[in-house]
């Protein structure tokens, strides 16, 4: 009996949701950063073994949003979870339960969704106590079927988890192709990748006000070119990713480069370009015309 279905991963912003899907992956589909609110449109990563394949859907970080943007990232995230086979809530085990993680559970009761509560980073637990009455909480506002303690980063106890995602899915057939792991195109990919450097090489306010779009992937003469734009909100903030002398803004290339050139597996050429398109965050035009799609 083959078994399939689709799983969302929910959570507060940086409690390690793309890094456990990049996990059980093997490979990088979705970004990672320390900063929060990284994942901003929902991502399909796809694993498959012999007798089931899950779908997995990574979802923006919940928060309470500051801008257009963020309305968005929320609205993409309740999309996600109305129907699916099931919803994994990752709960960052080195935190406490607050505001957010109830404001999370309310919008998962809207939904009546089965759910599996994963205490992530449990790698970085130094009072067990702490976190067991910070779980008791989680359980004491939603009823989940189950509850696991993981390591995304290490990936303790992850197998057994996927284990039980596949006991609570039903028989159905192999959606994607069994070596595929992305349902995005190529051009995403690269742009997430680019992003993900510029979030790993600048702080501030600089990182969340970002975009990139890949506008052009072509070979020449046997090197595969990209041209991508990346997108800020003032000038201040192209003269930070630039750099002195384009110091920053090479530096940002040369590690997109690499991670991009693991992933389509072949040398490629990458021309960088930063344009000033003010306010777009709160511009539902230019948010459209980026890639993020508003419609309900």
């Amino acid at each position: 009996m083959f078994k399939s279905g689709f799983v969302s991963i929910i959570g507060r912003p940086n409690v390690g949701k793309s890094t456990f899907l990049n996990y059980c992956l093997g490979q990088k589909v979705s970004i990672i950063s320390p900063k929060p609110q990284t994942t901003r449109n929902v991502i399909q990563g796809i694993y498959t073994t012999d007798d089931a394949q899950i779908i997995f859907i990574d979802t923006p970080g919940i928060h309470k949003p500051k801008h257009e943007l963020g309305e968005y990232m929320n609205k993409q995230v309740f999309r996600s979870i109305k129907d699916v086979d099931l919803v994994l809530l990752l709960f960052d085990g080195a935190t406490d339960f607050g505001t957010g993680d109830e404001f999370v559970l309310r919008m998962l009761k809207k939904i009546n969704a089965s759910v599996i509560l994963v205490i992530n980073k449990i790698d970085l637990v130094n009072d067990k106590n702490r976190l067991l009455e910070n779980v008791a909480k989680l359980h004491e506002n939603y009823e989940f079927i189950d509850t696991f303690y993981i390591s995304a980063l290490n990936g303790d106890n992850v197998e057994e988890l996927l284990k039980e995602i596949i006991n609570n899915l039903e028989e159905g057939p192999m959606y994607y192709p069994k070596d595929q792991v992305s349902d995005h195109p190529e051009k995403f990919v690269i742009s997430e990748i680019i992003r993900e450097k510029i979030l790993l090489k600048t702080s501030e306010e600089v990182p969340h006000s970002v975009a990139v779009v890949t506008e052009e992937v072509k070979h020449v003469d046997g090197l595969l070119n990209v041209r991508a734009n990346i997108i800020v909100e003032r000038a201040s903030q192209k003269k930070i990713i630039i750099g002195a002398g384009g110091k920053m803004i090479k530096e940002i290339g040369t590690l997109a480069r690499q991670d991009i050139e693991k992933v389509v597996g072949e040398k490629l050429f990458l021309d960088l370009w930063v344009k000033v398109i003010p306010d777009w965050r709160d511009r539902e035009a230019e948010i459209k015309r980026l890639g993020y799609t508003l419609d309900n």
